[in-house]
Parts: structure tokens; C-alpha cells; sequence
């Protein structure tokens, strides 16, 4: 049976994509990315805004960024300031750098300019040689290149993908262990993310947890920009609280600062073992709420919501309130909503048992047997739908179910045929589950296998 994890014991590594415009940044993103992710033309300048994407390589996760075309003089106009200024926000952000240049145009001014920047900032750097499909044949276009003294220079073709993927390896092997991140889990501490939209009060939550004031609390939007990591102890248990910056739409995040925090609040999602979602339960919900929410679920938290600033909702309008949430939010209705004023401390005494149920019911495990008299009730009261074999109809049958894997709880169904199953009725198994066991605020995945019903087909014939 083919194990799946869904954790790392490691955060995910970022690897910024860098170099002047019309390299081939876009394309060798695309290439790792596995499709069309970045647009793509021949006109300089073209990414104006960091991409990012979570890719495999060799069993490992990673986070590939594409950043706009770098320039070692600053451009005059605002906007191009802007774009410059999130391309040097990106170095300053990523594990590793990739430095990509034209090798059918050679090495330029601004290539030596970049790579004295990129060689100062100490990271883990390669030099990818783009444009060569004959490496054999071109290798003269590549020699040149050595005088930057980049030790990791590899020729590549990012339209063709010859060479990109062995490049990404060599440098990957550069990486340093994450010695942060293993001393948490071998302590046991469990991760809090605190996420949302800005100014929702996140960093009051964070100091109301605390019990002190530990992170900078102001009116302006945006105050929090990196990840702030709080160490504390609570009924017995350890945590580990992250605030992280207030996540906007991507069109309207300003300057570099926003738009790394933006990278940070994912990779502290990534290591979470809960997230909470703030949400202002004087202004309501609004829709970057349920994007932030979505992308909580994506990365498979276990959550809670916290509606904060309830002390400023009037008595009468709370109910209302409480069931708009519950409305904005009804794609994860398992997840509990705990009203909270981080100002008065009102909502926070029961937080940490409700908070201690959540985190449970995310690394909780199920008997093979209880799964599978679960599965036979379901199959038997709720079957799914018919598999066809050429013109024949057969009941699609539920064999048995193994879970392998938590945070999120994931199990793997072995059916007659998985493609004739309809996504509405796997949803139907995973609130199932939900009900069944008790996986109330963590998502809950179920994987579909075909297994072959040989021994019903020879009776049947």
C-alpha cells in the first residue's frame, strides 16, 4: 500500500528565481511549475509581481518563486521601483537563489553587477545558464559565465527543460538543516498560526495569549511583516504562537515588506498544527476571509475562528452576527467559532481546551477495523455510483479503507472503479468521517484506489 505524508519535519526551503528581464525567469518557473503558471513573452519586464508555487523534487517539498526582472540601478518611476523593490525582497526571503542569464546573448555588465549583490547575501546560489539546448555544442557560451565565481553553474535550456531540474538539485543539496524547526518538534510544542486579513487584531490576540505585551500592536494596517514566533506555556502544554502579517489581496498589497510577509504567513502555515482565523466581528465577515480560510484548509490545518472585537457588537446584532460568519465560512462549518474581545480578555479563559480538542482531533487515528465497518454501513446505506465496464453497468463497490496519514487525517478507499465516483460523493465521505469519529475543525481527506473485484467477475461469468 503506497504511504502518503502529508507533513514535512522541515519547513519547506523558498528558491528565488533572479536575473535580469527577458532571461527566462518566467519559462524556467513555468518548467518547474509544470504549467503555465507565469505569463510568458518576449517583452522585458513583463512579471511585475512574485509568483510563488509549491512543487516536489526527489520526495522533497519546495517553494519555487518567479520574481520580476532585477536591475542593479533602480528605475526612476514609482512603479518600477516597486517591481525592483519586490525582486530584492524575494533574495532577502529565499533559502536559495538561482541566477539566471541569457547565454545566447553572454555575459553583460548587469549580470557582473547582480552577481556581486547575490554573492554578498551569503545564501545558497547557483547560476543557471539559460538558452543552451546543446550544451555539447555551446559549451564556449557557458565558460564565459565562470568569471562571475559562482561555483554552481549549470547550462540550461528552461523552454526544453534540458538540465533545469539536475541544476535545482545541486543546489538544493547546499541547504542547511533547520535546526529551529527540529528543536520544536523534538519538544513537543504545538504551532499556533494566527492568521487573517489586516488589522483584524491579530497581534492583540497574539499579546492576549501571551499574557503580556509581546508583539507591537498600532492602528495602521500592516504593522506585522515577518512571522514572530512566541514561546508559552498553558494548562501544562506547550506552544508555540506565530503572528504573522495580515494577508490583502495581491493587488492590493504595498511594497515588498507586505508582500514577503504574505511568503512568511504561508510557510508558517506549512509548519502549524493549528491555525486560528481572525475575523472582525464588528465589520463582519468580508471575502478575504474565506480566502484566507481557504487557504488554511489547503495547507491542512486543524482550526479554529476566533471573531474578536466582539465587544464592540451590540447585543442585539450577535446572533446575526455569529450566523453571517458561520455563513461566509460554510465551506469548513466543522470548524468552531469562538467569539473574543482581545481589548477586555472577554472569550479567551475556555480558548486552550477548545484549542487542545482541535489539535487532538488532527493527529487522531482510527482502528482499521472501526474504519471498516464504517465503510461497509456507508457503502451499504449511501453507495456511490455506478462503474461502467464498456456498455455494462456493475454497483461500484467500497472494498476497504486504511488511514495513512494525520495533520491532515488521510485515508485511502479501495473502490471498484475510482473515476466513476463523483467529487460531491467523496465530500460526503470526508463529513462522514468527520461525524463518525469526531475530526471536528481539521480537514479530512479521502484518497480513491481502484482494486479489482476478480473473484466477483469470474462467479458473474
Amino acid at each position: 500500500m503506497p504511504a502518503i505524508d502529508s507533513t514535512s519535519d522541515q519547513r519547506m526551503p523558498v528558491v528565488a528565481l533572479v536575473g535580469r528581464p527577458n532571461v527566462g525567469k518566467s519559462t524556467l518557473f513555468n518548467r518547474y511549475a509544470g504549467y503555465r503558471r507565469a505569463l510568458v513573452a518576449d517583452q522585458p519586464g513583463l512579471t511585475r509581481d512574485r509568483i510563488a508555487e509549491k512543487i516536489e523534487l526527489e520526495g522533497r517539498m519546495i517553494w519555487i518563486v518567479d520574481t520580476a526582472g532585477l536591475d542593479p540601478v533602480r528605475g526612476e518611476a514609482n512603479l518600477e521601483n516597486a517591481v525592483q523593490a519586490q525582486a530584492r525582497s524575494a533574495i532577502e526571503s529565499a533559502d536559495v537563489i538561482l541566477f539566471i542569464v541569457d547565454g545566447q546573448l553572454g555575459l553583460v555588465p548587469e549580470d557582473e553587477a547582480i552577481a556581486a549583490t547575490l554573492r554578498r547575501s551569503g545564501k545558497p546560489l547557483g547560476l543557471l545558464v539559460n538558452k543552451i539546448d546543446q550544451p555539447t555544442h555551446h559549451r564556449h557560451r557557458v565558460n564565459e559565465f565562470f568569471r562571475l565565481g559562482i561555483e554552481e553553474t549549470h547550462a540550461v535550456s528552461a523552454e526544453h527543460g534540458g538540465g533545469a531540474f539536475d541544476a535545482l538539485e545541486r543546489v538544493l543539496e547546499m541547504l542547511p538543516e533547520d535546526p529551529e524547526h527540529a528543536s520544536i518538534d523534538k519538544e513537543g510544542a504545538q504551532r499556533i498560526a494566527i492568521v487573517g486579513r489586516p488589522n483584524v487584531g491579530k497581534s492583540s490576540i497574539a499579546n492576549r495569549l501571551a499574557g503580556e505585551q509581546r508583539v507591537v500592536v498600532a492602528d495602521e494596517p500592516g504593522t506585522t511583516r515577518d512571522a514572530v514566533d512566541i514561546r508559552i506555556t498553558r494548562e501544562g502544554e506547550d506552544y508555540v504562537l506565530v503572528d504573522t502579517a495580515g494577508l490583502r489581496k495581491i493587488a492590493k498589497r504595498q511594497g515588498p515588506g507586505e508582500h514577503g510577509g504574505a511568503l512568511m504567513t504561508l510557510r508558517s502555515l506549512e509548519r502549524a498544527d493549528i491555525a486560528l482565523l481572525v475575523v472582525d466581528a464588528f465589520d463582519g465577515i468580508a471575502d478575504q476571509d474565506s480566502r484566507v480560510a481557504s487557504l488554511m484548509r489547503e495547507q491542512g490545518c486543524s482550526s479554529l475562528v476566533l471573531a474578536n472585537k466582539w465587544d464592540l457588537v451590540p447585543r442585539e446584532d450577535r446572533e446575526d452576527r455569529l450566523a453571517d460568519i458561520a455563513h461566509g465560512l460554510r465551506f469548513m462549518a466543522d470548524v468552531p467559532i469562538v467569539a473574543v474581545s482581545a481589548e477586555t480578555g472577554a472569550g479567551f479563559k475556555p480558548l486552550f481546551k477548545k484549542l487542545a480538542t482541535v489539535v487532538a482531533a488532527g493527529g487522531q487515528r482510527v482502528p482499521t477495523a472501526d474504519l471498516n465497518r464504517w465503510l461497509k454501513d456507508v457503502g451499504e446505506k449511501h453507495p456511490p455510483s455506478m462503474a461502467s465496464k464498456g456498455s455494462l453497468r456493475r454497483p461500484n463497490k467500497l472494498f476497504y479503507a486504511s488511514q495513512v496519514s494525520v495533520r491532515p487525517p488521510t485515508f485511502i478507499v479501495f473502490c471498484s472503479d475510482p473515476k466513476a465516483i463523483q467529487v460531491s460523493y467523496v465530500r460526503f465521505l470526508e463529513n462522514q468521517l468527520r461525524e463518525s469519529f469526531g475530526f471536528r475543525g481539521t480537514p479530512v481527506r479521502v484518497l480513491l484506489r481502484a482494486r479489482s473485484n476478480r473473484r466477483g467477475d469470474e462467479e458473474r461469468n
